[in-house]
């Protein structure tokens, strides 16, 4: 998985022949910041971006493959016993349902090129079945976190905190929804490499240091996409740094430490008013992705939410950094069965589907 963050790939084994779901092993790849710069400049339109596009994807699928060799080596697998490796590819448009009816949404990667490197069988394009079918193509991943983390008999809710958050709400009866929150890290990382030079803000530490701006905040939250109903889903083609800087400039005199926690406090106001909205009879919040390392954003959802005990997914038997690579694993496993992902109430898609493609190996 690579995900909106752009901070690199995370991979795992995922063991399914018990009971519950087993990872054997976790490896991550940085971007190089070429990589990271070009994959950034593609979430916006540019020059020969067909070109582009295309060695950039054929970069990522060498990163996956380094990814793949690094866990094989660690757990001692040789590559034909993996069935297949669920491979997202890297997000730079996402845009269902718009221009005619059915949009698209756009995901760089190489499978056939993966496939040939690691001589596995590669299930890719998850989402765009689902945007076929009339839906938002996202979050594909609670139906992942009902299958991991939900209980019948109790309401609970999944935060995954990446470049985006996105919230899943398992109900006691079983029935699973969800959508897209808002920003997650994205923003943040973003105006912490601009004043920092650093590529996020290590336990949410700066932001600490600054003060809420409660007129900048308000601005943010005036935006359309919070008050929209689901199904609903978001990313860099709204929240992007000149999106930030819009309503920068019509707020003075904000440090860059006050803009940091003002940040931070968008993400945790636009978790928690998700919440309340619908998932508020949920017993407890279980955060995983990026966004569950850094304390002070935990701190402040968890300030906003007094009445639900807030939890990293590692108290929950897997670790944060770990959840959405294992959900593009039991993606793939679904493919390969042929089996239709429960994803409908989600993403609003006219019913379950298949989804993803498979490159043999």
């Amino acid at each position: 998985m690579s995900g909106t963050s752009l901070d690199g790939v995370d991979g795992v084994i995922a063991d399914f022949s018990g009971a519950r779901l087993t990872v054997l092993q976790h490896a991550s790849e940085p971007f190089d910041p070429a990589l990271k710069s070009e994959l950034l400049a593609l979430n916006r339109p540019g020059n020969n971006e067909l070109h582009r596009a295309a060695l950039a994807a054929n970069a990522l699928a060498r990163r996956y493959a380094a990814v793949v060799q690094r866990l094989l080596e660690r757990c001692g697998v040789q590559a034909g016993r993996v069935a297949a490796i669920g491979a997202h590819g890297q997000t730079v448009r996402h845009r269902p349902g718009e221009f005619d009816g059915t949009g698209y949404t756009l995901q760089l990667n190489q499978p056939a090129l993966l496939a040939e490197l690691t001589g596995i069988r590669v299930v890719c394009d998850f989402r765009s079945r689902d945007v076929a079918a009339g839906g938002q193509g996202a979050p594909l991943v609670p139906a992942f976190h009902r299958e991991v983390f939900g209980r019948l008999g109790a309401s609970m809710a999944v935060l995954n905190i990446g470049g985006i958050a996105n919230l899943s709400v398992l109900a006691a009866n079983g029935k699973v929804t969800g959508f897209d929150c808002g920003p997650g890290n994205g923003l943040m990382d973003h105006w912490c490499q601009a004043h920092m030079g650093q590529a996020f803000d290590e336990d949410g530490s700066w932001a600490a240091t600054g003060k809420v701006s409660r007129e900048l905040l308000a601005q943010f939250l005036c935006e359309r996409y919070f008050s929209l109903p689901p199904p609903k889903s978001t990313g860099r083609d709204l929240f992007h740094a000149d999106w930030l800087s819009r309503h920068l400039s019509r707020c003075s005199n904000t440090s860059p430490a006050d803009v940091q926690a003002t940040l931070a406090e968008l993400t945790a106001s636009a978790i928690v008013q998700a919440l309340f909205s619908y998932g508020k009879d949920s017993e407890k919040l279980i955060v995983c992705g990026g966004g569950a390392l850094n304390g002070h954003l935990m701190g402040r959802i968890a300030a906003l939410l007094p009445s639900v005990p807030v939890e990293s997914s590692t108290s929950h038997g897997l670790p944060p950094l770990q959840v959405e690579a294992a959900a593009f694993a039991w993606l793939a496993r679904e493919a390969l069965a042929e089996r239709a992902v429960d994803l409908a109430a989600v993403t609003g898609a006219l019913g379950n589907r298949v989804l993803g493609a498979i490159y043999p190996p």
